[in-house]
């Protein structure tokens, strides 16, 4: 079995989709990521209730806030 952040460092530089507290997730190009699992994303859109509601170049998503990452 792989440990979280394995499963992270292996998806730098490829689409992630990220959900977080309050129905909100984004999807981007995972830039980096730490030890907290706060997160960079690049190019990223940002949805709300399912629905798209801006794009932006860069995204910094703090890891207390994310319930799921998926690669």
């Amino acid at each position: 079995m792989m440990k979280p952040l394995n499963v992270l460092n292996q998806a730098v530089g490829k689409n992630v989709m990220v959900e977080l507290k309050g129905r909100r997730e984004y999807r981007g190009v995972l830039d980096g990521y730490d030890p907290h699992m706060n997160l960079v994303l690049r190019n990223a859109e940002e949805y709300c209730d399912g629905k798209l509601t801006r794009r932006l170049s860069v995204v910094i998503v703090r890891g207390d806030n994310v319930i799921y990452i998926s690669p």
